[in-house]
C-alpha cells in the first residue's frame, strides 16, 4: 500500500513516467523525480542547507556535503539535468553567539587571572554545576520518553536519551579528569586546568559576564573564520562549490522584508520586540505543518533542538516558533519594525531559497537530524509567505543524508564524540572516503571507523591497477600496430558482454534513488572481467613463447586496445560522475589542450628509462665489467635520449646535466639506476618488475607512493629492528647464562662438603673425614668431579677459545642495545 500522503502532489505526473527515482522524505517513500518544469525539462533548482560556521567541520559534515555532491553529480554529468544548485551559511546563530562570546570570555579570563588556586576553586565549581545540570536534563528526557505514546517520538526520545547519557558520561569523565588533576598537592598551572575543563568554565563565565561582549567583530571574526575552513574542507574532499553562495549577514533587508510578509498574511505575530510563527492560523488557513517528520510535531524538547531560549511565555502556543528575535545584551542585533533584534534559526533558508528560487523548488537537501524543526518551519514559513500565490508545496522533493555514526552514536559537535575532516584525512584519502560514502545508501546511516581505512585502501587500490593495467596493455598493444584491428575471439566477445552487463546494471543503480553502492558493484565486476581477460592474454603469450611460437611468427592475439579504451572509458565516465575522478565540469575551458602530445612525449621518456634500466639490470646480473654500464649509459646519452630531443651533457663534477628538454619531459631527470626507487615515485611514476625481466611503468599519485614508499621503508626498519632484538634477546640469555656459571664456586669449591683433599688435576683424593678413597668411593668421586665440571663447561669451553669473551659479549650486548635505540 503507498504511503503517499493526501496533501502531496506529485510534480507533473499526469506529463509522464520519470526514469529516475527519488526517495523523498515528505512522503517516507521512492517516487518518480519530475522537475517542475516539465516532465520533458532539464532545468532544476536545488537548495542545500549549508554549515552553521561555528566550529571546525567534522566527518558527520562531510557525510552530507560530499553525499549531495555526488547526486548532484549524477543528475548533472549522468542525467544531463542543469541545476541551479544554491547553498547557504549560517553565520548569525544561537550555536555561534554562544561559541564567540564563551571563546572570547575563557581568553579575557586567561589574561586577568593569575591566582592558580582560585581558578581551580572556579573550575570545580563550575564543573560541578554542569554535572548537575545535565543529570536533571537527562532525568527530564528520560520521563518524556517514557511518557510518549506515539511509537516514532518514542524512538526519537529514547536516541535522545542515549545522547543525553553519553554527555553525562564525558562530564564525569571531566569531573574525574580534573580531580586527578589537583590532586597532587601542589596547584597545577592555569593552562592545565582549563586544557580539562574549559568548557565548563565558559558556560558559568557566560551567565555572569555574557552581557558584556558587545562587539559585533567577535562575532563575525568568529563566523568568518570556520566559513573559511569548511570550503577549504570541502575543496580538499573534491566537493564543488554551489552556484550561488548566500549568507545571513547579506540578506538581513530580504530576511525582514520576509517577516513582515508572513505577518502581513496573517500567521506570524509581535511579541516584546520578538516575531512568531502562528501554527494554529498557518493550519486554519489550509496548511499542513510538519511534513517532513509529523510524528515530532507537538513535542517541545524536539521541537527546541540546536535553539536556545526556545520556551518562553511570549508565544500563544508551544508549536510556535521565533522568525525575529528580540535583541539581548551580548548579542548582535540590527534594525527591524519591530526593534532591534536578529533572525531566528529557520527563517534565513525559506528567505534566501525564495529570493533565489522563488515560490517552487524541486529539491532541498540536508542532514537527517534537520528535518524536524528545521525543515518543517522552513516549509510552514515559504508556504505562509507565498500563501495569496495558492502555495501549498514549496518543496518537491526533500532529500535527508543519513547519519554519520561512531560508537553507535551520531557524530555531533554537542556529543563531542566527532572527528574534523581534517583529522580524518590524515588517515583516509579524499577519494577512500567517498568511496566510503558510495558504498552505503546515501539516506542511511554509516559507520565511521579506522577500520574501514583498509577496507577503502583495497577498493581504491583495485581502481588504480585497472586503470594502470589497461594502460600498460594498450602501450603495449599499440606497439605492435598489427593488434590494433585483429579479429575478435572468445575473450573478446567475452569482455565485451560483461562492459555491456555493467552498463545496464549502473543505469539502472543509478536510476534506483541513486545506488551507487549497485553502481560501484557493477564497475567491480567489469574490472574482474578485465583483469581476467588481460590475465588470458598474457598466459598465451607465455606459452607461446614457452613452446617457440614466438620464433616460428605465430603469435596469439594479443589484447585489443579499441575494446580496452571503451571499457576504461566507460569506468572514466562513471567514477566522474560520482566525483571518484574529476568530472568535465571540474575544468571549465580548455584545460586538456596540448595535453595528449605532452603524455605521448613523457610516455616516451619512461619508456626509454624502463628499456635503460632493465640493460643495466641484465648487466649487473652477468657481472658485467665497470666499462660496459659505462658504455650503456653512454648509449641513453648519444642515441636514446636526442631521438627524443634531450641533450645530455656529462658536468666535469661527474653528474649529468640535461640543458634541452622537450615538453612534459620532467621525467627524464633522474637517470642513475641507484635512485629509481626513490626519484620515480616523486615523479608519480610506479616502476614494476615483471617475470621476463622486463619492467613496466604504471603513472599514479605521488603523494600515495610516497605514502607507499615510507610504509615499505618502515616495515624494512621495523624487520631490521626486531632481527636485532632477537639477536639481542639472543646474546643476553647466553651471557646471563655464562654470567651465572661465572659467578658459580668452582669444581673443588663445589665438591668441598664431600671430599676434603684434591690431587693436581682436582680430582678427589680424601673424603670429608680424610680416609683415602679407593675402589668404588674413588670411582663415586671421579663422576661427582665429572657433574660438577659439566655443569661449568659452557663457560670453560667459552673461555678456551676467548679469555676476554665475557667482556667481549657485554660489548656486543651494549652495541646492540645502542643501534635498537637510535633505530627507535
Amino acid at each position: 500500500m503507498s504511503r503517499t500522503r493526501e496533501w502531496f502532489a506529485p510534480p507533473g505526473a499526469e506529463d509522464g513516467e520519470a526514469v529516475l527515482q527519488f526517495y523523498n522524505s515528505l512522503v517516507d517513500e521512492k517516487v518518480p523525480f519530475i522537475p517542475a518544469s516539465g516532465a520533458g525539462s532539464k532545468q532544476i533548482t536545488w537548495y542545500a542547507c549549508g554549515p552553521t560556521v561555528y566550529d571546525s567541520a567534522h566527518m558527520g559534515h562531510a557525510r552530507n556535503y560530499v553525499t549531495f555532491d555526488v547526486i548532484r553529480r549524477v543528475l548533472e554529468d549522468y542525467f544531463g539535468y542543469n541545476v541551479l544548485y544554491v547553498m547557504n551559511v549560517t553565520d548569525v546563530d544561537d550555536k555561534i553567539i554562544l561559541r564567540a562570546r564563551r571563546n572570547h570570555l575563557v581568553q579575557r579570563y586567561k589574561q586577568q587571572e593569575t591566582d592558580a588556586s582560585k581558578v581551580a576553586k572556579e573550575i570545580e565549581a563550575a564543573v560541578q554545576a554542569a554535572v548537575s545540570k545535565q543529570a536533571k536534563k537527562q532525568q527530564a528526557m528520560a520521563a518524556q520518553a517514557a511518557a510518549a505514546t506515539d511509537s516514532r517520538q518514542r524512538t526519537e526520545l529514547e536516541a535522545a536519551v542515549k545522547n543525553e547519557e553519553h554527555k553525562a558520561k564525558q562530564l564525569q569523565q571531566v569531573q574525574e579528569a580534573f580531580a586527578a588533576l589537583v590532586a597532587g598537592g601542589a596547584t597545577p598551572s592555569i593552562e592545565a586546568m582549563l586544557a580539562v575543563a574549559s568548557d565548563q568554565l565558559a558556560e558559568q563565565l557566560d551567565a555572569a559576564h555574557g552581557s558584556e561582549v558587545v562587539d559585533h567583530g567577535i562575532f563575525r571574526a568568529h563566523a568568518a573564520k570556520y566559513e573559511a575552513e569548511f570550503f577549504e574542507d570541502m575543496a580538499a574532499l573534491g566537493v564543488r562549490m554551489p552556484d550561488v553562495l548566500t549568507r545571513v549577514v547579506e540578506f538581513l533587508p530580504e530576511i525582514i522584508a520576509y517577516v513582515q510578509r508572513i505577518v502581513d498574511n496573517g500567521m506570524a505575530y509581535e511579541s516584546n520586540g520578538s516575531v512568531y510563527f502562528d501554527t494554529v492560523k498557518f493550519r486554519e488557513a489550509g496548511h499542513v505543518y510538519g511534513k517532513c517528520k509529523p510524528s515530532s510535531v507537538g513535542n517541545a524538547t524536539l521541537a527546541s533542538e540546536s535553539e536556545a531560549n526556545f520556551e518562553t511565555s511570549e508565544k500563544r502556543s508551544q508549536q510556535d516558533f521565533a522568525l525575529w528575535k528580540a535583541a539581548k545584551p551580548g548579542e548582535p542585533c540590527w534594525d527591524s519594525p519591530w526593534g532591534k533584534g536578529r533572525p531566528g534559526w529557520h527563517i534565513e533558508c525559506s528567505a534566501m531559497a525564495s529570493k533565489i528560487i522563488g515560490a517552487k523548488m524541486d529539491i532541498h537537501s540536508g542532514g537527517e537530524d534537520l528535518k524536524f524543526p528545521h525543515h518543517d518551519n522552513e516549509l510552514a514559513q515559504a508556504e505562509a509567505f507565498f500563501h495569496h500565490d495558492g502555495c501549498r508545496q514549496w518543496v518537491n522533493y526533500f532529500l535527508h543524508s543519513g547519519h554519520l555514526e561512531i560508537e553507535g552514536l551520531k557524530m555531533s559537535k554537542s556529543l563531542k564524540n566527532f572527528i574534523t575532516i581534517r583529522e580524518a584525512l590524515t588517515q583516509f584519502s579524499a577519494r577512500q572516503l567517498r568511496l566510503m560514502f558510495l558504498l552505503a545508501p546515501w539516506n542511511k546511516t554509516v559507520s565511521y571507523g579506522e577500520t574501514m581505512r583498509a577496507e577503502m585502501r583495497a577498493k581504491e587500490q583495485a581502481i588504480k591497477n585497472f586503470f594502470q593495467n589497461v594502460d600498460v596493455a594498450l602501450r603495449e598493444g599499440e606497439a605492435k600496430q598489427s593488434q590494433t584491428a585483429a579479429k575478435w575471439g572468445e575473450d573478446e566477445m567475452a569482455l565485451s558482454a560483461a562492459l555491456q552487463e555493467a552498463q545496464v546494471k549502473v543505469h539502472e543503480a543509478l536510476t534506483d534513488n541513486i545506488n551507487t553502492a549497485a553502481a560501484l558493484e557493477a564497475l567491480s565486476g567489469l574490472i574482474k572481467a578485465t583483469n581476467l581477460y588481460l590475465a588470458g592474454k598474457q598466459a598465451a603469450a607465455a606459452a607461446a613463447a614457452a613452446d617457440g611460437s614466438s620464433v616460428s611468427g605465430l603469435l596469439p592475439a594479443g589484447p585489443q586496445p579499441l575494446l580496452l579504451r571503451k571499457a576504461a572509458a566507460f569506468m572514466t565516465r562513471i567514477l566522474s560522475v560520482m566525483g571518484v575522478l574529476p568530472g568535465p565540469s571540474d575544468t571549465p575551458g580548455f584545460g586538456g589542450e596540448g595535453g595528449a602530445a605532452s603524455d605521448a612525449a613523457g610516455a616516451s621518456y619512461l619508456d626509454a628509462f624502463a628499456m635503460f634500466r632493465d640493460e643495466i639490470r641484465g648487466l649487473s646480473k652477468a657481472k658485467a665489467a665497470h666499462g660496459e654500464l659505462l658504455a650503456a649509459c653512454d648509449r641513453v646519452r648519444d642515441d636514446t635520449l636526442p631521438q627524443l630531443g634531450v641533450r645530455l651533457e656529462d658536468r666535469p663534477d661527474g653528474k649529468s646535466i640535461v640543458p634541452l628538454l622537450c615538453d612534459g619531459s620532467s621525467c627524464i631527470e633522474m637517470a642513475q639506476h641507484a635512485q629509481c626507487d626513490d626519484a620515480l615515485p616523486q615523479l608519480g611514476v610506479r616502476l614494476e618488475d615483471r617475470p621476463d625481466g622486463k619492467a613496466i611503468w604504471k603513472l599514479d599519485d605521488p603523494a600515495v607512493l610516497a605514502t607507499e614508499q615510507a610504509e615499505r621503508q618502515a616495515a624494512a626498519a621495523e624487520a631490521a629492528r626486531r632481527k636485532l632484538a632477537n639477536a639481542l634477546d639472543k646474546k643476553v640469555k647466553e651471557l646471563d647464562k655464562l654470567q651465572k656459571l661465572a659467578a658459580l664456586p668452582s669444581e673443588r669449591e663445589a665438591l668441598a662438603d664431600r671430599y676434603s683433599a684434591f690431587d693436581e688435576a682436582g680430582e678427589p683424593t680424601h673424603d670429608k673425614d680424610g680416609t683415602l678413597l679407593e675402589g668404588k668411593a674413588k670411582d663415586k668421586a671421579r663422576k661427582d668431579l665429572e657433574k660438577a665440571r659439566k655443569v661449568r663447561e659452557p663457560l670453560t669451553k667459552k673461555l678456551a677459545e676467548d679469555p676476554n669473551a665475557l667482556a667481549a659479549m657485554e660489548a656486543e650486548v651494549a652495541e646492540l642495545t645502542a643501534q635498537i635505540a637510535a633505530m627507535q
